[in-house]
């Protein structure tokens, strides 16, 4: 197949830049030892990877940061090599504790700073130590304004803790409403949400275009189909018979269509795996190129599923809209 001209970094509006591909650290509990993320970690570093999706709700930051300031110490990289994207949760979204939120973070990762800094979801839920904590009243949800949330990670911008700021899992609406703030000093870089080719993300990717904003996506290959979030009844990215045909005409995996399919509408991917073999086959994407016609049979996939289905019941949960 020709030569692709996909570029492996992507080009942020506030003058960043991100490696268009990165590795996810989640890992729902159970499924991973202690140490089995480090070691992802730093075989990434040594093949390749550049840029690493982490988040304070993950858990596990601090073996990520162990294993990065590993690989910065035995020479294998510079801290500015490293792309690292955290996440602010959902428990520190009033103003007065995102700072705080993203200092925990720095903790564990042992940084000074983090490169890329997102509100993870726009679903504020009560403070506290616990991932979900409720008040006396036995309330999870909090009342924040986001407005109020974002001026505060202006402020982490300003200081230097962070180099970017952007948001997670909000519509379009929802971003909007940023985009739109009196007074606003910096634009979100980026979008990231659930997106692959069950949940293409159409008008979503047309909107943050048009914006100068990156769509990032996570769960690009499908998902680890949580029971606790997934429905186990729906269909899996990696067996649908016309990826699987276009991967044997490329001789490739069904996985690499799937990012490459991504890669080439101008989308930043972050699959996750702890497997080393799949860690190295979903970096070898840009060594070919999907021809349009092979685009178009992906576009025309009629199935549209949603894998992560978390915070439904709040009552502006960002699926409730079209995009």
């Amino acid at each position: 197949m020709a030569q692709n001209d996909t570029v492996t970094v992507l080009k942020l509006n506030d003058g960043s830049c991100m490696p268009a591909i990165g590795l996810g650290t989640f890992a729902p509990a159970g499924s991973a030892q202690k140490g089995d993320c480090a070691k992802a970690v730093k075989y990434a570093i040594e093949i390749g990877y550049r840029h690493f999706d982490g988040a304070f709700s993950y858990e596990n930051e601090d073996e990520v940061g162990e294993a990065l300031r590993e690989k910065i110490t035995d020479g294998t990289v510079k801290r500015e090599d490293i792309f690292y994207t955290g996440k602010l949760w959902c428990t520190y979204l009033r103003p007065e504790l995102v700072r705080k939120g993203l200092e925990k973070s720095l903790k564990s990762l042992q940084f000074d700073y983090i490169d890329l800094f997102i509100i993870h979801w726009p679903v504020p839920l009560q403070p506290g130590d616990d991932l979900y904590p409720k008040n006396e009243s036995g309330e999870l949800y909090d009342n924040v304004d986001l407005l109020a949330t974002w001026e505060a990670l202006e402020a982490c911008k300003d200081a230097g803790l962070v180099k970017s700021i952007g948001v997670s899992n909000f519509n379009a609406r929802q971003l909007g409403k940023i985009l739109n703030k009196p007074g606003l000093k910096y634009k979100p870089v980026c979008n990231q949400v659930e997106c692959h080719p069950y949940l293409k993300q159409e008008k979503l990717l047309e909107f943050c275009k048009s914006n100068d904003i990156v769509l990032v996506a996570y769960c690009p290959i499908g998902s680890s189909r949580h029971p606790n979030w997934t429905d186990q009844s729906t269909p899996v990215v990696l067996m649908d018979p016309q990826l699987s045909s276009i991967a044997e005409k490329y001789s490739r995996t069904v996985a690499q269509i799937a990012l490459r399919y991504l890669l080439q509408r101008g989308i930043a991917v972050i699959p996750k795996s702890f497997n080393f073999g799949r860690i190295k086959e979903n970096f070898q994407v840009f060594d070919f190129t999907l021809a349009e016609e092979d685009m178009n049979l992906i576009n025309n996939i009629p199935i549209k599923t949603r894998y992560i289905n978390m915070f439904t019941n709040y009552p502006d949960c960002p699926f409730l809209d079209e995009y």
